[in-house]
């Protein structure tokens, strides 16, 4: 019951954002450190992915020009997001969008050879069973993706908690790596992509003091953690 709770405040809330447009604007602020992990992907051209917290739906765009002959879907559990990555991708004829949680993906075990989020395991009521959702609808052999700009070891994002009004977990590396392992992960990496996004002189936002403290921050990198799924 807390965890259906938690998903509804969830949704509630990325719905706001939604109809902020924040979902649009995601794609600059995140392809930066984006394009390297799908580098590192090395999709295949019939793959089936999953895109979880797919927000507006740029990155399945992306993922579906980089897998003609399979399919990206993507998965929110904001149904606002979802409606708006369904119309901003009606010309892209291998996109899917569903509303669902991660803590029960609405489709069948080994349905996908890659899954991936971005920006949004973090939120998660409990990362654990997400991670153990992710592990049942990946093919054997399938590959697990999460690239996250909130973590413990950058010590210039933690006052993220006091900005945003839902819960927030702060896990390390090691410990992000560690519920891949409990969930039955091989293979399970944990390294950093370092922004290279240039930073302005001044910076008036709310998310840091000051430019130097953002210069900080995109030093210390974004946190990619990823495993295998055995065969």
């Amino acid at each position: 019951m807390l965890q259906t709770g938690a998903n509804e405040a969830l949704r509630q809330e990325f719905n706001t954002w939604a109809e902020a447009g924040k979902g649009e604007s995601m794609e600059k602020e995140h392809r930066p450190i984006v394009e390297p992990m799908l580098a590192m992907m090395r999709l295949a051209p019939k793959d089936i992915v999953l895109d979880v917290g797919c927000g507006g739906g740029w990155l399945v765009r992306e993922l579906a020009s980089r897998v003609p002959q399979g399919r990206a879907i993507g998965m929110d559990l904001s149904d606002e997001m979802v409606e708006r990555g369904r119309r901003a991708s009606s010309s892209a004829k291998n996109t899917e969008f569903i509303v669902g949680n991660v803590d029960a993906i609405p489709r069948e075990a080994s349905s996908f050879d890659k899954v991936v989020s971005v920006e949004s395991s973090y939120y998660w009521p409990d990362p654990a069973a997400g991670i153990r959702e992710i592990f049942r609808v990946l093919r054997a052999g399938g590959a697990a993706w999460i690239l996250i700009n909130y973590f413990r070891d950058n010590p210039y994002c933690h006052q993220w908690a006091k900005l945003i009004p839902i819960p927030m977990h702060l896990l390390s590396g090691d410990e992000w790596a560690g519920l891949f392992r409990n969930a039955g992960f091989k293979e399970i990496v944990h390294r950093r992509i370092v922004d290279p996004t240039p930073t302005p002189e001044t910076y008036t936002g709310r998310w840091f003091r000051d430019a130097a403290e953002l210069a900080a921050f995109r030093r210390e990198g974004a946190l990619l953690v990823h495993g295998t799924k055995p065969s």
